[in-house]
């Protein structure tokens, strides 16, 4: 965001204000990232099926368009693994076989994908990113990752590809490891190792170009595309042509739309999630709405070049940020060079060998498999939590499980909606039967009496509190517990409000309800510390015989005899 005082500007937001002491380290930026990107974005093109140079020409207009509209100063814009993936899945059924049309529905795909963008930001949707927790994308990602390295694995073994979900295709490598080219999985493997090698002992060494070039040269040199190791083959130079795909039709457009919300929701949470990571190391903000627009027009500009769905990437915004970049100059001079490639390079990437390509994907994505993370998920659990929620306890572990699994039996854009899903299900579930916990009295305190079994209680007083809000799902199982709570010496039942911060209609008129129950039973019953919309609801619900509110527990209780005590 602008600094206060400034006027923001409405495009190239990130360059306001620049300083000449910035360009050093935005030019240094730049030229690391590019060499990152160009062979990522030859490899992620491979992942969406389309040819490599695809990747490339989505690069180009999403860098310069994203920096035009996109509120963070340090997020790379540019193909990535798992929008590829869900591009590749929503785009093969449609296509069949026809190559050319495997394409050009690619480019369609990116313009629908941008409409969406745009229109998103443009009516502030940028909330909709909250909907999908962290537990369920983190699960989303690790069957995503495992998915794309599955089937990179044929290409790094110089064997076909079989079957179509997770297991399928794991099935088909184990049955045609006979099939092996050891050349391929040499060159595959020495490119995997490099990458993967630079990366731990010498991170500040490109290692995806530097594989990229050993796989050329191995290949220039021995001629191994002679020897049965597929490489890239003919890169068409120079810039791509701007214009609409040919031959998609307006109702081809109309059916992408809705795939194309997917992609929007996939890219849109992984790109904020990385351009929020940077912009708290930096002290700024970032906007979602403006990083739905930015994201919109990114991927409106790829898609207008016969490119394919861009998104913010997480690896390539840490490279950015870790090389010093201060603004997003460095994104205009990542596409500067790959101006330079596309007009310059392209013939030196057509020896690049598919396997050394898979290598590079492979490495790129083997560190999103956070099996760690999955673990710590699991370990948020205690004997507690298992007695009050039962099999939900582990609801966070259980949403990121469906994701997975989702993503590695049904495909991506599925398992994304069954981990959501799952999570809204269970959050449900939970705010359904919420703890009602009877209290105990610790000087001023009032404490969960199954937590402090030493403390003394009142068999003729109940206070309870209700950790939730209360409301039409969960407010029989609330009336049904405290009835429960209640024995034949109880004579005040007292709900400590503090913990419920709303109540809607239906909560209120059942407790007008369970008020006229307990005075059957000569109970009676009152509300303490009431706060905010809580006290407001339940006031206007209840405009005739208003349960009495008291401004603490112990002003509820004033009045009741003080009988013996029992302790629990």
């Amino acid at each position: 965001m602008a600094n206060a005082g400034h006027t923001t500007w409405p495009v190239f937001e990130s360059l306001q204000g620049y300083r000449p002491a910035w360009l050093r380290a935005d030019l240094i930026a730049g030229l690391t990232v590019w060499a990152v990107l160009v062979p990522e974005a030859l490899a992620y093109a491979s992942i969406a099926g389309v040819p490599p140079v695809a990747g490339l020409y989505a690069a180009l207009p999403a860098l310069v368009l994203y920096a035009l509209a996109g509120s963070s100063r340090h997020l790379v814009v540019g193909p990535m693994s798992a929008t590829a993936a869900l591009s590749a899945a929503i785009i093969a059924p449609l296509a069949a076989a026809d190559g050319d049309r495997y394409v050009a529905l690619t480019a369609a795909l990116a313009l629908a994908t941008g409409l969406v963008g745009l229109l998103a930001g443009l009516i502030r949707l940028g909330f909709v990113a909250s909907f999908i927790s962290e537990p369920v994308l983190k699960g989303f990602i690790v069957g995503l990752a495992l998915t794309i390295i599955i089937g990179q694995v044929p290409k790094l073994l110089g064997i076909s590809k079989h079957g179509d979900n997770f297991f399928e295709q794991a099935w088909g490598v184990l049955n045609h490891l006979g099939e092996t080219n050891w050349r391929t999985v040499l060159v595959g493997g020495i490119g995997l190792a490099a990458v993967v090698g630079l990366k731990h002992w010498l991170p500040l060494v490109p290692g995806s170009l530097l594989a990229v070039l050993l796989g050329i040269v191995a290949v220039s040199v021995f001629h191994l595309d002679d020897h049965g190791v597929a490489i890239v083959g003919h890169i068409d130079a120079g810039l791509p042509t701007v214009g609409l795909p040919g031959g998609v039709t307006f109702y081809e457009y109309l059916d992408l739309l809705g795939p194309a919300v997917g992609v929007v929701l996939i890219g849109f949470a992984e790109g904020l999630g990385a351009a929020k990571t940077y912009a708290a190391k930096a002290g700024y903000e970032v906007d979602p709405n403006r990083e739905l627009l930015g994201l919109g027009a990114a991927n409106l500009g790829a898609g207008m070049v016969s490119g394919m769905v861009v998104n913010g990437s997480l690896s390539k915004t840490a490279v950015n940020g870790s090389a010093g970049a201060k603004t997003q100059l460095s994104g205009l001079v990542v596409a500067a060079l790959t101006v330079v490639t596309l007009l310059f390079l392209t013939g030196l990437f057509e020896k690049l060998p598919e396997a050394t390509l898979a290598g590079v994907v492979i490495a790129a994505v083997i560190e999103l498999v956070d099996i760690a993370a999955l673990r710590r998920l699991y370990q948020v659990w205690t004997e507690r939590l298992g007695s009050i929620y039962g099999r939900a306890a582990r609801a966070d572990f259980t949403a990121a499980l469906a994701a997975m699994l989702g993503v590695l039996l049904f495909d991506t854009l599925p398992g994304l909606l069954i981990g959501i899903g799952i999570s809204m299900l269970l959050l449900i579930y939970r705010a359904s039967e919420p703890h009602v916990a009877p209290l105990v009295a610790q000087d001023s305190l009032w404490l969960d009496a199954d937590r402090h079994p030493d403390l003394p209680r009142r068999p003729d007083l109940l206070v309870v509190r209700v950790e939730s809000g209360l409301f039409f799902a969960n407010a029989d199982y609330v009336r049904q517990r405290i009835e429960g709570l209640c024995t034949d010496r109880t004579r005040l039942v007292v709900l400590d409000a503090e913990t419920s911060p709303t109540i809607d209609v239906s909560a209120a008129a059942m407790f007008a309800d369970l008020r006229d129950t307990l005075a059957r039973r000569r109970i009676d019953f009152r509300i303490a510390r009431s706060v905010g919309q809580f006290g407001d609801e339940l006031g206007a619900a209840q405009s005739d015989r208003p349960i009495p509110v008291y401004a603490t527990v112990r002003a509820a209780v004033a009045d009741l005899p003080e009988p013996g005590v029992e302790h629990g």
